[in-house]
């Protein structure tokens, strides 16, 4: 890259803010007749504060000011003028830093480190008065500070999470962080992103002082200055010893001797970020503060410029925020509030979309067949509760406001006046039917209906509807209360009003809703099914289980094929491709037999072996102890010659490739719309490795041509399943990205 080629990250003379006012709005400088200063931090045009090109010029003429004036104050505050106190690094400007920007980046962030420290090494007391969220490089700008004194409000959340984006705390956080509670204890915010409410950040020795409102923020900060008339960071005095010990220290190095075993099985080694963190954190405990700080930006700029971080971020944050905001929702029309919600079917996914609904205040009505079958459905949400209160992340009365808007019920006539009812019975186009015509006669005046179907399709079912226009898929993921995503279905004759009532509904229950089109399976149960498939097939070939497993885990999936088809259950499976089945006879259309079917037949009719439910499947599940693989495979299924020939990068590649394939195709027939949907959905809904950035960005990442060429050479070794479909094609013909 030319060096007069103007970036980002460097500041030339010609692109410097001239005008001081800019400056001042960016950064306001207020001193008050006791001679403290106040620095109240307002990015003009954002509703937030970020660390963007602005902020660091405006922070590097408000640093010139200080040290001018430095003489005559007696302290600094620095403060918020948003709701939130600072949310953190520029992302649109971290996700286009290349490798030929480095270098300049590196500067950058050294400069703007090396202004923090120099208005923390002044020797008057400088505290952080945090109104609201401080995440990230906001965070950093408060652990810069001697006192940080925050509102007590559990709604605010501090912390570092850049590592769930693929990146490290650059702006001073390992470095400051690890002297302040020590490497163990540091470790969790750091290599997790944990993020903690202000009272929990005080236990934990983030922040020092609590207040209950705005008001008291800067009369208390102010307050503390005067009483404080100089000060410095602890790890600035020669009397420092940093808590727990350095890494030398006995118990140190022992815990650092197994730390890193611990992180790669968490990490399988797919993830850069938690390993360059504890090596930031561990080099940096062994030397000086600034040394310490060099070797941050370093790792910093090194997971910046790398391609883990760009998916993570491209991903994680700029697609998330494309969904949430409604880009999959049809336009102009008002949003709708979903009041009552009438549930078929209190089993396992009905009882969690009622805890769901519930917790978001809307009043639920839990039908079975029976009041029995209802009751236990609620007794699902009560026992999460119970938990939770016994966790103190709720009290005893909000348990009881929850559980009191969960009305179970035999009877239909009780759903009369839900604005949405969701079937959620057992997968059965006949049943659904069924239940679906004794219920849509009792929704409100404008309600629509839902399946939670998780493979037929939309338009089938709506044929047993009154009004197909009013209905839609809401298929939810096992468990709900934890699974993040919605998959929205359009049936063919879907309206978009339903669509966006569907979608509203989702983000009231704080889900996160992906839009697609009528297909059996639709894309998730699709893709989802050709990933335990091909690790079933692979058994089938005579391939070694733990190797099938452990390579999906080493691709980045969280459960390896084997273990999930044990959670689905193998007869559920068996019954889903039955139903299948039956259906193509229907419409006359031929049966394509899978290579994993072989096998699990044999598991169900000639083993006996159903499930983790049925008391065992792939695995064994001792009463006490750990679930292991069922010796039996080894016995029946394992070819030992294939078993030792086995090439791992192959066993990655196919439980990878057989998913971003399948889900091109479902782009290709218009099942997908948009790539977020695709990445997103794949990431939340069946766990594809977070560290691609989803199916489609693992296409972009690998190399369009490239992996055309992979999918290619996988289809000649193993099957036509892996050849590249037509739009791949075309893509790779012009080396164009999926966009």
């Amino acid at each position: 890259m030319d060096k007069d080629t103007p970036t980002v990250f460097t500041l030339r003379k010609a692109r410097l803010y001239m005008a001081s006012e800019q400056n001042m709005t960016a950064i306001r400088y207020e001193i008050d007749q006791d001679k403290i200063l106040t620095l109240t931090i307002d990015m003009p045009g954002q509703s937030a504060n970020t660390m963007n090109a602005e902020f660091r010029e405006a922070f590097r003429a408000t640093t010139q000011r200080i040290l001018e004036n430095a003489p005559e104050l007696k302290g600094i505050i620095v403060a918020s003028a948003k709701k939130t106190f600072f949310a953190g690094g520029d992302l649109n400007e971290l996700i286009s830093v290349t490798p030929a920007q480095a270098e300049d980046f590196f500067a950058m962030v050294q400069s703007l480190k090396q202004q923090m420290r120099q208005i923390e090494t002044l020797g008057i007391p400088v505290v952080a008065a945090i109104n609201g969220s401080a995440l990230g490089g906001g965070f950093e700008i408060c652990l810069a500070t001697h006192h940080r004194i925050a509102i007590n409000d559990p709604k605010i959340q501090l912390g570092l999470p850049e590592v769930t984006l693929g990146l490290l705390p650059g702006g001073g956080g390992i470095t400051r962080m690890v002297r302040m509670l020590g490497l163990e204890k540091a470790f969790p915010y750091l290599t997790e992103g944990k993020k903690v409410s202000p009272a929990d950040a005080l236990k934990a020795g983030l922040i020092d002082e609590l207040v209950e409102s705005p008001e008291q923020l800067l009369t208390q900060a102010k307050s503390w200055i005067l009483s404080h008339p100089t000060m410095k960071q602890p790890w600035d005095s020669k009397e420092y010893k940093m808590p727990g010990g350095t890494p030398s220290a006995p118990k140190v190095a022992q815990m650092l001797a197994i730390a890193p075993a611990i992180l790669k099985e968490k990490t399988k080694g797919c993830y850069p970020a938690p390993e360059a963190i504890m090596c930031a954190a561990v080099e940096g405990a062994q030397v000086d503060f600034d040394t310490a700080s060099t070797i941050e930006s370093r790792y910093f700029t090194q997971l910046v410029i790398g391609s883990v971080s760009k998916n993570m971020m491209g991903t994680f944050w700029f697609q998330l925020n494309e969904i949430k905001q409604g880009a999959s929702r049809p336009a102009s029309i008002p949003v709708h509030k979903t009041n009552k919600v009438g549930i078929l079917g209190a089993g396992m996914m009905g009882s969690g979309i009622a805890y769901a609904c519930a917790t978001r205040g809307m009043a639920v009505i839990l039908k079975d067949v029976s009041l029995e079958s209802a009751e236990k459905g609620k007794a699902y949400s009560e026992k999460l509760l119970a938990r939770q209160v016994s966790r103190n992340r709720k009290t005893a009365a909000e348990k009881d406001s929850i559980l009191d808007r969960i009305h179970p019920t035999a009877n239909e006539m009780d759903l009369k006046d839900c604005d949405l009812i969701i079937e959620a019975v057992f997968e059965d186009s006949t049943l659904k039917a069924k239940v679906t015509q004794e219920a849509e006669p009792q929704l409100a005046d404008g309600g629509i209906f839902a399946s939670n179907t998780s493979t037929i399709p939309i338009t089938q079912l709506a044929s047993a509807s009154r009004n197909a226009a009013a209905f839609v898929g809401l298929h939810f993921f096992s468990p709900v209360d934890k699974m993040p995503l919605v998959e929205i279905i359009k049936g063919q004759q879907t309206s978009p009003e339903t669509l966006a009532k569907a979608f509203d509904f989702v983000l009231q229950i704080n889900k996160t809703p992906i839009v697609v089109n009528d297909s059996r399976g639709f894309f998730t149960s699709r893709v989802f099914g050709t990933f335990v498939n091909e690790g079933i097939a692979m058994l089938g070939e005579g391939i070694a289980p733990a190797s099938i497993e452990n390579a999906a885990q080493l691709a980045g999936m969280p459960v390896g094929p084997l273990a999930l088809c044990d959670e689905v259950s193998l007869t559920l499976i068996t019954h889903i491709r039955d139903q299948s089945r039956k259906d193509y006879d229907a419409e006359g259309k031929a049966w394509s037999a899978h290579p994993a079917e072989n096998v699990i037949d044999r598991m169900v009719s000639e083993f006996g072996r159903k499930g983790r439910a049925a008391g065992g499947g792939f695995y064994d599940y001792p009463t006490n102890g750990k679930k292991a693989l069922w010796t039996g495979l080894q016995q029946h299924f394992v070819k030992p010659d294939i078993a030792k020939a086995a090439n791992l990068q192959d066993l990655q590649d196919r439980v990878l490739f057989i998913q971003s394939l399948e889900t091109l195709r479902c782009l290709e027939e218009g099942v997908l719309t948009s790539v977020r949907d695709a990445n997103i959905g794949s990431i939340f809904g069946i766990g594809f490795s977070a560290w691609t950035g989803g199916a489609i960005q693992f296409v972009n990442q690998y190399g369009v041509r490239a992996f055309a060429q992979r999918s290619q050479a996988l289809a000649d070794k193993y099957g036509e399943r892996f050849l590249p479909p037509t739009l791949l094609l075309e893509h790779a013909e012009q080396n164009k990205l999926f966009e």
